[in-house]
């Protein structure tokens, strides 16, 4: 039997070198239904400047060729910065600095701006996969950086990773899961009687307000459409002292390439729109991601970024709508605990053995803070 020739390593500095139709053709292949990692949303970043040298993003995909076919790829920046991440080691840059060392730059495997878990590992086989996490440790250890972070991979991934020797971290997002609801009513009767007393006022203070509401998706999305929601967005992160991540070019392209995964929500007062929210949307799953106004309505950002799209999800049948990063207030609208996973690996013996104990006394405590958020379950109970 004819030995197969190995695999050849690649790094990639812009995706456009592997081309959409490879790079869309593994992702389909192993992981389905996973909007964030395809071509157009992963090279809008880059091609929109959003993800960049400039940004401190820099892309440095690492894949693996058999001949001219993309056995594996995991999508890898060199991070000068730890903005856009939502897994926070801004203590870990901070002690660094403090011991007169350089945290930066470092190699970060997530996806930009986007708390979303899913694949990290993308290949064609197991055997492949196992051979990419050995890999990407190789080229950190190789590569001087002083660590490598890989934010919120499948269950799947994280376990080789941390079978090469990356530490686990553990998180709490919050989900929303579809029961079979036959409406909001019909979902809203399952909550406790002060949670569905609470949400009613919520909406009502809305509609009180004068406020109506208007989702549109894919194709009927138009440019003034995105330009509105960009202003909101913008807006709503200076009134937070801040910088928004993303551009009206990224948002363009995304909204030209991949219209059937945008739900837009509008929400309008005497004629005259004043906020927006954007859900990234699949048949099975939505995900909440960005919200903004130009003018303030008790409640709004609760029909907008949760109510609505819940009420998208029961009419569809979707299964799970993501609420995004943090947030123990989503618990009280229907939203449930769920430990996500980060994996890392830091060159500095010293720190990684410092971090390695923090790690181990910050699982215990997320364990705990999780079984106390279970603890206040939403919904009536079964008993």
């Amino acid at each position: 039997m004819t030995a197969r020739a190995p695999l050849e390593i690649r790094l990639v500095g812009q995706l456009r070198e592997i081309g959409a139709q490879r790079w869309n053709a593994l992702v389909a292949h192993d992981a389905p239904n996973e909007p964030f990692l395809s071509y157009q949303f992963l090279s809008a970043l880059e091609e929109s400047g959003c993800a960049s040298r400039a940004s401190g993003w820099t892309p440095q995909f690492l894949t693996l060729w058999d001949k001219d076919e993309l056995a594996a790829a995991i999508p890898l920046y060199l991070k000068t910065h730890s903005y856009g991440e939502y897994v926070f080691d801004w203590a870990w840059a901070d002690a660094y600095e403090r011991n007169g060392l350089r945290y930066y730059p470092k190699l970060l495997s997530a996806i930009p701006f986007t708390p979303v878990s899913g694949a990290r590992l993308l290949a064609r086989d197991e055997a492949v996969r196992a051979q990419l996490a050995a890999h990407v440790l190789a080229l950190a250890q190789q590569s001087g950086v002083s660590s490598l972070h890989i934010l919120l991979p499948r269950k799947a991934d994280a376990a080789l990773l941390g079978e090469v020797g990356l530490m686990r971290r553990q998180a709490v997002q919050f989900h929303w899961n579809n029961r079979g609801f036959a409406s909001f009513d019909d979902f809203l009767a399952t909550l406790e009687r002060k949670k569905r007393k609470n949400i009613l006022a919520e909406r009502r203070h809305v509609r009180d307000a004068g406020v109506t509401l208007e989702r549109r998706s894919g194709t009927e999305i138009s440019q003034a459409d995105w330009e509105f929601f960009l202003r909101c967005y913008e807006n709503t992160y200076r009134e937070h002292y801040s910088s928004p991540y993303l551009n009206l070019d990224f948002f363009e392209r995304v909204g030209r390439t991949m219209p059937d995964n945008f739900l837009l929500v509008i929400a309008s007062r005497g004629g005259r729109r004043i906020a927006s929210s954007l859900i990234v949307t699949t048949a099975k799953r939505i995900y909440g991601r960005y919200w903004g106004t130009l003018e303030h309505v008790p409640c709004l950002h609760f029909e907008c970024a949760y109510y609505q799209p819940l009420e998208y999800c029961i009419e569809r049948g979707i299964e799970v709508f993501e609420g995004g990063a943090q947030g123990e207030h989503k618990m009280a609208r229907g939203f449930l605990p769920v430990v996500t996973h980060s994996l890392h690996w830091l060159a500095h013996p010293a720190f990684a053995a410092a971090v390695d104990e923090f790690l181990a006394r910050e699982t215990r405590g997320v364990s705990h803070y999780f079984d106390e958020l279970n603890e206040r379950n939403p919904y009536k109970s079964d008993k």
